[in-house]
């Protein structure tokens, strides 16, 4: 005890620390935590599809390379036609990454085995000076 009472300073700053290493670990764990570079690598490495969730219109604007765009409300009807190969890594992706985390689940349930959300979305990749195109 009494060396809990000479010390206090340095355990708090332990703990401290010990939560700085875990909180992106922690906060990491979500669907939308795919980085815009690391997207990049699972579509070169593993040739990862890129699913656009996002309405025709917003599409339209501007995408990732290759991606293909199912909307959101479409998903269920339309992807087993448009990604045939469940054992494929999923990327999906929408301009801010909300729409794209919600698609995850509904693309697990369909069997989908690797699905992830791109965090940040669209705005992220754009961030990243990625290459967008046009429709």
């Amino acid at each position: 005890m009494k060396f809990i009472i000479d010390n206090w300073a340095l355990i708090l700053i332990a703990i401290s620390s010990g939560g700085m290493l875990l909180w992106p670990v922690l906060r990491g764990a979500g669907p939308g935590s795919l980085t815009a570079p690391a997207a990049v690598q699972l579509m070169n490495r593993s040739k990862a599809v890129v699913v656009d969730v996002s309405e025709p219109e917003e599409f339209a604007k501007g995408h990732v390379v290759g991606s293909r765009n199912i909307p959101f409300g479409q998903l269920e009807q339309k992807l087993e036609g448009s990604v045939k190969n469940k054992a494929l890594p999923l990327i999906l992706v929408c301009s801010t990454g909300a729409r794209a985390n919600r698609a995850v689940p509904v693309v697990k349930k369909l069997g989908y085995g690797e699905v992830q959300a791109l965090s940040g979305g669209l705005n992220a990749w754009k961030e990243a000076n990625l290459p967008l195109e046009k429709a």
